[in-house]
């Protein structure tokens, strides 16, 4: 059995929007063209007379597999796409909420601000009305005072000393002098007194008309930035739409593989009822590979498309071309592209038990070629529909997958 290395993590990647959708489009190709094409029934072109060879079996597969291979770099495009699809629509509504927070934020500003703006002109409204009364009150004193001013500027003369003259002794002469001083006087003070206060609504006024206009531009200022986030906002929107069409290729991708998946199955058996006298295996099987296991066997939430899904194998997460093991001894019954799984090898241990190994970079062993346990077959890869390079291993009983932990 080969040692089992420390844990190591899958290595991230990242690819640039720009090949997002060009790479969405290989994906329909993928699908179309490249999964699409292969079934059963091709499958069943290696079958034909299996009472002639297995020569003839092999030559049918080298024969699909070529034309595969010419499908490879276009179907790791899809691979390609993956990370950043998700990581991009994951931004793109975590952006859309932000904005739409904004959007509120901004709303509920802009109409605080209105409500100010309101008062604003409601009291503008209120102190011009104090001045006009003001106004109207101080011109009305004025002329009052003028006429009275004028009056008593007549009565200097000797009409004025002849008023004097009417007193009755020298104090209500004094008495008089002095009360008419006193009317002068104060016509005087209110006269001030009016313009004073004429003077601050004046300032008051020009205040609030300052404060008015600053809450008016703040105002113009918030609506603008409301309109700016509501722009970026369905730029989000469409951009999530595309992001959630193109998602749905990736879904066809992945229909497509669990397709795969049963028809895997249905070569296992086929293959299987056309050997005879293969290699047996122990029944105990050793690690496929010396790297850390990602994910288990069973219902797990799918890391591309972010909700659950039956996961058929054992994911190994370990750098590009780590080695990977025969789990057991046996014989080599399929080697080639196959669909999302990419570059697989399926090994026949007996009595209805294989095993597949499936996203590898290289393959180094060919169909119908007699393996041991432990034996390199293959290196760990990403090819086919994956997140990163890892080994995608299964073990399947009649064509069937079972947990594979049961063996290892």
């Amino acid at each position: 059995m080969k040692p089992r290395l420390r844990q190591r993590g899958k290595q991230g990647r990242f690819f640039s929007w720009v090949r997002l959708g060009w790479g969405l489009g290989l994906a329909w190709v993928v699908i179309w063209l490249g999964l699409g094409n292969w079934s059963p029934a091709m499958a069943q072109m290696g079958l034909r007379g299996t009472g002639n060879s297995a020569g003839l079996v092999a030559q049918s597969v080298q024969e699909l597999e070529q034309r595969r291979q010419t499908l490879e770099q276009q179907r790791q495009q899809l691979q390609e796409q993956q990370n950043e699809l998700e990581g991009r629509q994951n931004a793109s509504e975590a952006n859309l909420d932000t904005l739409e927070r904004n959007i509120l934020y901004t709303a509920n500003q802009i109409t605080e601000t209105e409500f100010r703006l309101a008062q604003a002109e409601q009291e503008l409204q209120r102190l011009e009305a104090n001045l006009r009364q003001a106004e109207t009150d101080y011109e009305n004193v004025r002329m009052a005072t003028v006429a009275r001013l004028q009056f008593l500027q007549r009565q200097q003369g000797s009409e004025g000393w002849a008023v004097l003259l009417q007193s009755q002794d020298f104090n209500e002469f004094l008495d008089r002098q002095y009360q008419l001083k006193r009317v002068y006087a104060a016509d005087r003070q209110v006269l001030q007194d009016l313009k004073v206060k004429a003077d601050a609504i004046q300032q008051q006024k020009a205040a609030v008309e300052d404060q008015k206009n600053q809450v008016a531009l703040l105002r113009q200022q918030l609506l603008s930035q409301k309109q700016q986030y509501e722009a970026e906002a369905d730029e989000e929107k469409q951009l999530i739409t595309r992001l959630r069409d193109q998602r749905s290729a990736l879904e066809a991708a992945e229909a497509q593989l669990v397709r795969d998946s049963e028809q895997i199955a249905n070569l296992i058996r086929q293959r299987l009822a056309a050997q005879s006298g293969a290699v047996r295996g122990t029944g105990r099987f050793v690690f496929p590979a010396n790297a850390r296991i990602s994910s288990g066997f069973g219902n797990r939430v799918h890391p591309i498309l972010g909700y659950s899904r039956f996961h058929g194998g054992v994911d190994f997460a370990g750098p590009q071309g780590t080695a990977i093991y025969a789990a057991d001894s046996g014989q080599v019954i399929f080697a080639g592209w196959y669909g999302g799984y990419g570059q697989a090898v399926i090994i026949d241990h007996g009595g209805g038990l294989t095993t597949l190994y499936a996203h590898a970079s290289r393959l180094f062993v060919r169909e119908g070629q007699a393996v041991q346990q432990g034996q390199s077959i293959a290196a760990i890869g990403s090819t086919g529909l994956s997140t990163g390079p890892h080994l995608h291993f299964e073990v399947r009983q009649n064509g069937n997958p079972v947990n594979p932990m049961g063996y290892l």
